[in-house]
């Protein structure tokens, strides 16, 4: 993992650098803040520090340390800056729709264009970013309420627009790892994959995703999920690959095992039609005549042949039973009796034991949360990995800053004090 004193290297976050200076994701308080202190010649060294507004995992601090980086400093001429801003904006976007046409040669002299005007941007920037002194604790900390997870001293009039995106960095990284851990804990050592990629846009994939490995995630369903740090996603196989078979498990777990790479484990998904042990037991059959040319017997062929990892063989199984139905399985009794419940995963494990598929792995998911999981794992539910979704998205944490300190004084409003930062670490990133 490319990093910097322990930190991910600032340019992994791939930070709009223009973009940023420009205040373009800043709150227009934050921007006009700033332009008032340099209108004003006020240049005072203050103490900022931010914290979670519930208990936490802290995640988000590197990205923001990035913005930091990139984004500390100011324009020696604002009008000019902007003037060639607005013109930098209006290459992207043309750049934008050649890109889409695939107009190659509109697509180059926007590209030459872009390059000169970033080039001009950057002659006017005044970097500050080493009269900063910036502490912070380490993505994937816990932390109380209120406790002091990052403090800036510095001049404001260099870095205090940037407090919108610094916060919402934090925020929506520590939000994810915060229920990631969560269920992780409640998995009590069993493997959490994050499937939450579906239910968000696609560009907070790689900030949700880092944020799940730091809490504890044994793997991610995107390569955008595992950018910062260079994994790929794993997945099993969607019900869109069967209903592509006309319906038939067995013909797309084939057709997968044909042509996936030999190092991806092969996970069925068993539960198109709404009977998870028969389906699962059916593939494995058919794996068996497809493989070795003999029909297999439950109970007294040793499926070993097609069971376990690589190509040709089933690792395991994954029940996703939809939460308003019930599997074929399982004895209705009332609401517990739907989805993917412990009888049905109880009956499972106890048959695939009986006929010799001890070694074939259970993977749940649909609508598993932090107390699904407890209460499968409470119960004893024979589960080998879960996969959890929209579940992992739904808890928000705050994070707020302050200024609490003017020119070495408590400066704070009412109601906040200057937090123990004694546990954080100082950053520092290089000039790159």
């Amino acid at each position: 993992m490319n990093t910097v004193n322990g930190r991910l290297a600032p340019h992994l976050f791939k930070v709009p650098i223009e973009r940023v200076r420009a205040g373009y994701y800043s709150d227009k308080y934050f921007t006009r803040y700033v332009d008032i202190l340099r209108r004003d010649k006020v240049n005072r060294p203050v103490f900022y520090q931010f914290f979670p507004r519930k208990d936490a995992v802290v995640a988000g601090l590197d990205e923001a340390c990035a913005l930091l980086r990139c984004g500390t400093g100011y324009y020696n001429d604002r009008q000019q800056a902007d003037q060639l801003f607005q013109q930098l904006l209006e290459v992207e976007n043309k750049s934008a729709s050649a890109e889409y046409y695939l107009d190659r040669q509109s697509m180059e002299e926007c590209n030459l264009q872009r390059i000169q005007l970033r080039e001009q941007l950057m002659d006017l920037w005044v970097d500050k970013w080493q009269e900063l002194e910036v502490y912070a604790l380490n993505d994937g900390d816990e932390v109380a309420r209120d406790e002091t997870v990052m403090v800036v001293k510095g001049d404001p009039a260099y870095f205090g627009y940037l407090e919108t995106a610094l916060l919402g960095a934090i925020a929506r990284a520590t939000s994810t790892a915060t229920s990631v851990k969560r269920v992780v804990r409640a998995a009590r050592g069993k493997p959490i994959i994050f499937f939450s990629a579906r239910f968000d846009h696609h560009w907070v994939q790689a900030t949700d995703g880092y944020a799940a490995f730091k809490a504890g995630a044994f793997g991610v369903s995107t390569d955008a999920n595992a950018d910062y740090w260079g994994a790929e996603g794993l997945g099993t196989m969607p019900h869109a690959l069967i209903a592509s078979y006309n319906g038939s498990t067995t013909q797309a777990a084939l057709a997968f095992d044909r042509h996936i790479d030999a190092k991806v484990n092969r996970v069925v998904l068993v539960d198109w039609d709404n009977d998870c042990i028969g389906t699962s037991v059916q593939v494995v059959a058919d794996f068996y005549r497809h493989f070795t040319g003999q029909e297999f017997v439950p109970g007294t062929s040793d499926p070993s042949p097609v069971i376990g990892e690589g190509k040709g063989k089933i690792w395991g199984v994954r029940f996703d039973t939809s939460g308003n139905m019930r599997d074929a399985s399982v004895v209705p009794r009332d609401e517990h009796s739907l989805g993917v419940c412990p009888e049905l995963v109880w009956r499972a494990r106890q048959h695939f034991d009986q006929i010799g598929l001890s070694e074939l792995k259970i993977m749940v998911s649909g609508g598993f949360d932090c107390e699904k999981i407890s209460l499968f794992e409470d119960l004893g539910v024979p589960v080998d990995i879960y996969g959890v979704g929209s579940k992992l998205l739904k808890s928000k944490i705050d994070v707020t800053a302050d200024i609490v300190e003017v020119d070495g004084r408590p400066c704070a409003k009412v109601g906040r004090e200057k937090g123990d930062f004694s546990g954080l670490k100082p950053v520092e990133l290089n000039n790159g």
